[in-house]
């Protein structure tokens, strides 16, 4: 990565407790401008909950997020202009049709119409949605859901975009369009973070990676810095993820401290 690039996004010590316990205890990582970042870990281990905390949807008990040098908890108004969220559970207005939702969900964002139309008109073919623009969505499958809603969360070109389980329900055309437009969102100077537990997905797309556990960062890098910190030269990242998460938090493994490239 060029030290050349900004930050897109900056979580400093973030803490949230449920009951007493701390699904996200004291993490602190960042995502870079034209980088893809996975956030990896078993289920409950916080990483929905970071996320949702960036987006605005949950309060932090404490910590700081800065979004292109915004602060998301002074400013999150501001912060949320700049950011798409793409939870794991679609969400459409079922009686709207494809193109009614794309055209709601862009005039929220204040996109100006001629321009919204085109976008539309672009990722809704892009992601083979273009015969079903008129089509409401609750006759949508759960892969043509998932298409459309990535396609709301991109109309207003969102420098943070942030993407939970991004790929569940596709079949594998629908998926490599899905990866292709993550990639060119990449390209185009966006941040992206995402939760997959395709590990295969994060090993190939990812330029770096956090695995978190009990909500606690354990480590972070690149896959080599990964493999590296771990122990487990030239092993896959799978092997690198089961080694740290199949440990009793009790017992986690000492490990140097995270690498952040560059």
């Amino acid at each position: 990565m060029s030290p050349t690039l900004s930050t897109a996004l900056k979580v400093t010590d973030l803490a949230k407790s449920y009951g007493g316990k701390r699904a996200v205890d004291g993490i602190s990582f960042d995502v870079r401008a034209g980088e893809l970042y996975a956030l990896l870990g078993p289920n409950g281990a916080g990483k929905t909950t970071t996320l949702r905390i960036v987006a605005g949807l949950l309060s932090a008990d404490a910590g700081a997020i800065s979004v292109f040098d915004v602060d998301a908890r002074r400013d999150p108004l501001a912060a949320k202009q700049l950011i798409a969220w793409l939870p794991d559970e679609p969400l459409l207005y079922d009686k709207l049709t494809a193109w009614e939702y794309l055209e709601f969900v862009a005039g929220l964002w204040g996109v100006p119409p001629v321009s919204a139309r085109a976008e539309a008109e672009r990722l809704l073919t892009l992601l083979g949605l273009w015969d079903n623009r008129n089509d409401r969505c609750e006759t949508f499958s759960r892969g043509m859901k998932q298409k459309a809603v990535l396609a709301g969360a991109l109309i207003h070109e969102p420098k943070l975009l942030m993407l939970d389980e991004p790929l569940t329900g596709l079949d594998a055309a629908a998926s490599r369009l899905v990866k292709d437009l993550i990639r060119e969102r990449v390209a185009q100077g966006a941040g992206v973070i995402l939760t997959t537990h395709i590990l295969e997905v994060a090993e190939r797309m990812a330029d770096r990676i956090g695995i978190i556990k009990d909500g606690k960062l354990l480590i972070e890098g690149s896959l080599e810095e990964l493999r590296q910190q771990a122990g487990q030269q030239g092993q896959s990242l799978e092997d690198v993820f089961l080694s740290l998460t199949a440990t009793p938090s009790s017992g986690t493994p000492a490990l140097a401290a995270p690498v952040v490239a560059q």
